[in-house]
């Protein structure tokens, strides 16, 4: 199969998955999402409350000093979605006024950095000391730190960022 075919290929097949993943919404629920860090950070542990305030950009430092640097996927996203759904309880359009009202103000310097794929969010979240994203648990490749959440990691019963 040549570049062009396979790459079209490649196309259908994503768009086919994505269209599976709107019209059947409990589908993507199913999936873990791993709360990734530098591996740098000085934790391996976190409650859900506390990652509720570190996504909502309520804590701006790691206890080492680090600046934290949110990574986020960007709309329609799995991780994006279930981050939306369990961590800020909010739509798209609530997200986004809320992340300008913040930076408004000067409650953040900035809003979460967005990327369009996993394999971005990981390049980021390896060079940027600080940086925690939430990338797909069968994504995450090595070298990430996965951070247990209330002592859970994805494939645990009762983690919080899955079914």
């Amino acid at each position: 199969m040549n570049v062009s075919r396979r790459s079209a290929f490649r196309c259908v097949a994503e768009t086919t998955l994505c269209l599976l993943l709107l019209v059947t919404p409990g589908l993507v629920r199913a999936l873990e999402i791993a709360v990734v860090t530098h591996p740098g950070v000085p934790i391996d542990d976190i409650s859900f409350m506390e990652l509720k305030k570190l996504l909502r950009g309520d804590r701006e430092f790691w206890s080492a000093g680090h600046t934290v640097t949110l990574i986020v996927r960007a709309p329609v996203a799995v991780e994006r979605t279930i981050m939306l759904e369990t961590v800020y309880q909010m739509s798209e359009s609530q997200y986004r006024r809320y992340w300008i009202s913040k930076v408004f103000r000067a409650q953040a310097v900035s809003e979460p950095r967005i990327v369009l794929s996993s394999d971005e969010a990981a390049e980021l979240i390896t060079v940027i000391k600080g940086a925690v994203g939430l990338i797909r648990a069968d994504e995450v490749p090595d070298g990430l730190k996965i951070l247990r959440v209330d002592g859970k990691l994805p494939a645990d019963e009762g983690y919080p960022l899955a079914d």
